[in-house]
């Protein structure tokens, strides 16, 4: 399953997402989880350190490779500089999966052990000195968007991904990519303003939205959330001495995290393994294919110098079980493909 959570600043989503990875790690489940936020906390609350967090490798700074690699022999697409964002994949494109080992894993993700049990962690990185002024943070969260558009998962496989605070999700197509949308929302009415838009904008686009109500003290904030967000509120989350230790960064073994947090964490899980039955693959590539056109309209065919359009393979739907994928998504007519060479895989850190 593909799982975002969003939320406005200070909501506690970063939190939230690390505690919903670790509750998975722990359940031993294959995670990829992807901190796609501009401020860039995730890797601290699963337990790196600032100098390790900061050591993690920058998925806006591999896009060359990325691209080259998902590009594979798709003829559609003449050269890896003429892919964007949205570039669809098409039959000759390579496909990513959650367990496998991949240049692009290789490259931009990172193992982490979670009480002992690993998870690949990626970042899209910060803005760099070069990036002041003239470079918006988009660009870097695009190269999240090509591989979540190239990613074939299957149940019981998860990719978390942290998004940036408020709206700003809805600057691309990525909103679409999710089996299920967790929003974190305070018990105040600035809390929920993001609930509204998010819930706004995503009406047309099948999203499922759930809200997770976060740092509520007792009934009245539980009916509050009840008021504004209905039947769209799932479960809501209290004080937790367990985060207040790891915020601290001196957390106990995540088996010690409130009775309460542990029940609220699995019914997250339960909403998450439900919303795999909804998807929709023909559906799933028709929205990618749309934004994809809808970007090189706007802009990519400019900035490319061709025809995007033309990068869409008609008939193909991107679909669990796909190896090589043919008119139908059913193997048929993808040519032999050589790996690229694949940097050595660094040791796990302890988290």
């Amino acid at each position: 399953m593909k799982i975002a959570f969003v939320g406005k600043g200070g909501s506690g989503k970063t939190t939230l997402s690390s505690l919903f990875i670790r509750h998975l790690a722990a359940n031993e489940a294959p995670v990829v989880a992807v901190d796609a936020d501009i401020n860039q906390h995730l890797g601290a609350a699963l337990g790196l350190s600032e100098d390790e967090a900061a050591a993690l490798p920058a998925l806006g700074a591999q896009l060359p490779l990325i691209k080259e690699y998902l590009r594979g022999t798709n003829p559609r697409i003449a050269s890896a500089d003429s892919m964007i964002k949205t570039t669809p994949p098409g039959r000759g494109s390579r496909l990513l999966r959650v367990t496998e080992d991949n240049p692009v894993y290789a490259a931009c993700a990172r193992t982490i052990l979670l009480d002992g049990e690993p998870v690949r962690l990626m970042a899209t990185g910060p803005f760099t000195e070069a990036d002041l002024g003239v470079a918006c943070y988009h660009s870097k969260v695009g190269a999240v968007e090509l591989c979540l558009n190239h990613l074939v998962d299957g149940p019981e496989e998860y990719v978390v991904v942290d998004m940036t605070a408020g709206s700003d999700s809805f600057a691309s197509g990525m909103f679409t990519r999710f089996d299920v949308t967790f929003l974190v929302a305070e018990p105040t009415r600035k809390g929920v303003s993001v609930y509204r838009q998010y819930k706004e904008y995503a009406r047309d686009f099948g999203v499922v939205l759930k809200v997770v109500g976060n740092k509520v003290q007792g009934p009245e904030d539980i009916e509050f959330l009840q008021d504004e967000v209905g039947e769209d509120l799932l479960v809501t989350v209290g004080h937790s001495d367990w985060v207040r230790a790891m915020e601290k960064g001196r957390p106990a073994s995540f088996e010690l995290l409130e009775a309460t947090n542990r029940f609220a964490l699995q019914t997250l899980q339960d909403a998450a393994d439900d919303s795999y039955a909804l998807r929709d693959w023909e559906r799933y590539t028709e929205q990618m294919v749309s934004f994809h056109l809808r970007n090189a309209e706007s802009w990519g065919n400019a900035k490319t110098g061709t025809d995007l359009a033309e990068q869409v393979d008609p008939g193909f739907v991107l679909r669990e079980g796909l190896d090589a994928a043919g008119p139908e998504g059913t193997g048929d007519g993808e040519a032999p493909v050589s790996p690229l060479p694949q940097p050595p895989r660094p040791a796990p850190q302890p988290a």
